[in-house]
C-alpha cells in the first residue's frame, strides 16, 4: 500500500493544519470545511491527517466499531456483553463520493436477506463505517442538500437514526467530519456551512521560495513514497503524540467566566445568528488551550478560535464578494465599531431603482460608445420561473419538477437501482402471480417527484436605449433578483449581453453566482441594439452546455424591449433556439409601445412579462416548447 504524504511535510497552510489538528483532538467542535481552488493540496492534507489519528480498540466483529470499554447499548450488532472480544486497529478513513446515494450513506434494508430469508436485516452505511474515525467529503458543495443534512446532523448528535424501508435503527456515529470544496464550482447553502465547526480558506503560495519547496517535496515523494515518508516519520510521530496528549488534557481545561464573556461580546459584535457560534468558539478555545499544553483558556485562545469559527457565520448577503467576512472579523477583534448592516429593502417589494418616466423618448443614445456602469436598484423576490414538463433529476435543486430519488411518491416501476422499494406494489406483484411469498422478480421501486436545478441563461440588452431611458438600474435590479433566486434554487447561471456591434458572454455558465453579481455591477451600456447577435450567442452557449451536460435542462431569460437597430431580424434566429424553454422580460415603457418583445416571445413560444410585473409570484415558463 502506498504511504500517505506526511502531514509534517506540508508547506504552509498553517490555519488549515491547526483546524484539522483541533478537530482531531476534539471532534465535538463539529468538523472542518476547507475552501480552496484546485491544486491547493486540500485532499493531500486531509489524507495525511488520517495517518496521525491514534489507534483504537474495537469490539471484534462489530460492524459499528463499538468501544469495548463503553459499547453502544443500541448497537444493531449488540449486545456485546461486559467483556467483549477486542481487536486493535487504526482509525478509519471513509471517503464519501459525490455520487453516493442516501442508502449508501445511512444504510438500508438488506433486500437480499429480506427476500431470500424473510428476515428484516439492516445493511450499515458509510456513517457506521466512519464511527470513531474520519469521514472525508470531497467537493461537499456538489453533494445533494439532503445528504449534507444527514452528515451534519450525525456529526452534531453523534448518532445516526435510520427510519426507512421498514427499518428503525439507531447507532453511534461520532467521527471527524472534513469537507473540501472549490468556490469556483458554487457555494453551499449558508445554513449548511454554518453546521461545520471551523471553515478555512486556502490558496497557493504567493512567493517563489515556498512554491519551489512544494514542488521539490512532491517530486521527492513521487520518486520514493516510502523513503520520503520515512524521513518525516519522527516529526509525524511527535504530532500524533501531541494529539493523544491534548485529548487526555482536554477534560481538565477550564474556561474562565471572563473569557466566556469575551466570546459572547465578540459573537454579538460580529452579528452571528443563534448560539451555535458561541458554543463552537468556546469548544475551539478550550481545545486550543489543551493543544498548547495549558489548563486554562486565555484571550489569545479565544481570538484564534474566533478567527477559525466565525468568518462564515455572520448574517450577510450570500452573494457578497469573498473576503468580506474576514475583514469584518478583524475589525471586530480590534474593538472597532462594526459597520452598520446595509438595509436590504422590503423582501417582497417590486422592482426598485426608479421606474422610467412615461413619455420619455426612446433612443439608442446616438453613440457607439459606452456609458458608465449604472448602479443596480434594490433586489426583490421575483416570480418563480420554471420549466415545462417533468425532467429526470440529474442535479438536485429547487426549481423545476423532475423524477427524483426522494420526494412525493407518484407510482412504482421495475427496479432501476435508484429508488427505495415500493412495498405495496411489490406485494401486489406477488399476489398477481398467486403466490404468498415475495420473489426477487416481484420487487418494485417507488417513483418520486421532486425538484431539479437548471441552467438559467440570462441574455440582457445593454444597448444605448437602456442608458437613454435610465432603465439600466431597474434592469440590473431585476437580473440581480433573478440571480439571487437562482442561487437559492441551486442553479447554474450564465449571462450574455448585447450592445454596439455584437454580443459578449460576460459570464460563462457557472455555479459561482457571486461572480455574476460582480459582472452585472460592472456592466456598461451604450451603442446600437444587435438583438439577433445576442440570440445567436445564446444558441451557441446552449449547444455547448448541452454537449457538456445533456441532462441539465436550460431556461433562457431574455431581458429586452424587442428593439433591434443592428444586425438581421431577430425572428430569423429563433429556429436556432427551438426546444429551449424561455421567458421574455419586456423592458419597453412609455405611452407609445410597439409590442416588439411580445412578437419575439410569440416566436419563441414563451411568456412575455413586463419588467414592472416581475415581482409578482406564480410565473411558469410556457409548456408549448418542443
Amino acid at each position: 500500500m502506498l504511504a500517505a504524504y506526511p502531514f509534517s511535510a506540508i508547506v504552509g497552510l498553517a490555519d488549515l493544519r491547526l483546524a484539522l489538528l483541533l478537530t482531531a483532538v476534539n471532534p465535538a467542535i463539529g468538523g472542518v470545511l476547507v475552501r480552496g481552488e484546485k491544486g491547493t493540496a486540500k485532499s493531500t492534507v486531509v489524507r495525511a491527517l488520517a495517518a496521525l489519528l491514534p489507534e483504537l480498540d474495537a469490539v471484534r466483529g462489530c460492524r459499528f466499531a463499538c468501544d469495548p470499554a463503553a459499547p453502544d447499548a443500541e448497537c444493531p450488532d449488540g449486545p456485546h456483553g461486559s467483556t467483549p472480544p477486542v481487536v486493535r486497529r487504526r482509525s478509519s478513513l471513509v471517503e464519501l463520493p459525490v455520487g453516493a446515494t442516501e442508502d449508501r450513506v445511512v444504510g438500508t434494508l438488506d433486500i437480499q436477506r429480506a427476500l431470500a430469508e424473510g428476515v428484516k436485516a439492516y445493511e450499515p452505511g458509510l456513517l457506521a463505517a466512519a464511527h470513531r474515525g474520519l469521514l472525508y467529503v470531497d467537493e461537499v458543495n456538489l453533494l445533494p442538500d439532503h445528504l449534507v443534512d444527514l452528515l451534519l446532523d450525525a456529526a452534531a448528535m453523534g448518532r445516526a437514526h435510520v427510519e426507512r424501508d421498514g427499518v428503525s435503527v439507531k447507532h453511534a456515529a461520532r467521527f471527524l467530519l472534513v469537507g473540501t470544496m472549490n468556490p469556483e464550482e458554487g457555494e453551499p447553502r449558508p445554513q449548511l456551512v454554518d453546521r461545520f465547526g471551523l471553515v478555512v480558506s486556502v490558496g497557493s503560495p504567493d512567493e517563489p521560495a515556498p512554491r519551489a519547496e512544494v514542488v521539490r517535496r512532491r517530486l521527492a515523494y513521487d520518486a520514493d513514497p516510502d523513503g520520503f515518508a520515512a524521513r518525516w516519520a519522527d516529526e509525524d510521530a511527535l504530532v500524533a503524540g501531541r494529539i493523544a496528549e491534548a485529548r487526555g488534557r482536554l477534560p481538565r481545561v477550564e474556561l474562565p467566566d471572563g473569557e466566556l464573556d469575551r466570546i459572547a461580546r465578540i459573537c454579538l459584535a460580529y452579528g452571528v445568528d443563534g448560539l451555535r457560534a458561541d458554543i463552537v468558539v468556546a469548544r475551539a478555545a478550550i481545545t486550543l488551550a489543551a493543544w498548547h499544553g495549558r489548563d486554562t483558556v486565555t484571550a489569545d485562545d479565544v481570538r484564534d478560535a474566533a478567527r477559525l469559527a466565525l468568518p462564515h457565520r455572520r448574517r450577510r448577503d450570500p452573494l457578497d464578494p469573498p473576503g468580506t467576512d474576514e475583514e469584518r472579523l478583524e475589525r471586530t477583534l480590534s474593538d472597532e465599531e462594526p459597520e452598520p448592516e446595509p438595509d436590504p429593502g422590503p423582501p417582497d417589494g417590486g422592482p426598485a431603482g426608479g421606474a422610467p418616466p412615461d413619455g420619455e423618448a426612446d433612443g439608442d443614445g446616438g453613440s457607439s460608445g459606452s456609458q458608465p456602469p449604472a448602479a443596480p436598484g434594490q433586489p426583490y423576490r421575483p416570480r418563480v420561473l420554471t420549466l415545462p414538463k417533468t425532467g429526470e433529476r440529474a442535479h438536485t435543486g429547487r426549481r423545476s419538477l423532475a423524477y427524483a430519488r426522494r420526494g412525493r411518491v407518484v407510482g412504482a416501476r421495475l427496479p432501476q437501482g435508484s429508488g427505495a422499494p415500493h412495498l405495496p406494489a411489490t406485494l401486489l406483484a406477488a399476489a398477481a402471480r398467486g403466490s404468498r411469498t415475495v420473489a426477487p422478480a416481484d420487487l418494485r421501486e417507488a417513483v418520486h417527484i421532486g425538484r431539479e436545478a437548471n441552467l438559467v441563461l440570462f441574455v440582457v440588452d445593454a444597448s444605448g436605449s437602456m442608458a437613454a431611458r435610465q432603465r439600466m438600474a431597474t434592469v440590473k435590479a431585476a437580473v440581480l433578483s433573478l440571480l439571487r433566486d437562482a442561487y437559492q434554487r441551486r442553479d447554474r447561471v450564465g449571462m450574455i449581453t448585447f450592445r454596439a456591434a455584437g454580443a459578449d458572454e460576460v459570464l460563462p455558465p457557472t455555479s459561482s453566482h457571486e461572480v455574476g453579481v460582480q459582472r452585472l455591477a460592472r456592466l456598461r451600456t451604450g451603442g446600437r441594439t444587435p438583438l439577433a447577435a445576442g440570440l445567436e450567442a445564446a444558441a451557441r452557449t446552449l449547444r455547448a452546455e448541452r454537449r457538456r451536460d445533456p441532462r441539465r435542462r436550460p431556461l433562457l431569460v431574455l431581458v429586452t424591449d424587442g428593439r433591434a437597430t443592428a444586425g438581421p431580424d431577430p425572428i430569423s434566429v429563433v429556429p436556432a433556439l427551438a426546444g429551449t424553454a424561455a421567458v421574455v422580460v419586456d423592458c419597453e415603457s412609455g405611452p407609445v409601445r410597439l409590442g416588439l418583445a411580445h412578437r419575439l416571445a410569440a416566436a419563441l413560444d414563451a411568456p412575455c412579462v413586463p419588467l414592472a410585473q416581475l415581482s409578482a409570484p406564480g410565473l411558469t415558463a410556457s409548456g408549448r416548447a418542443a
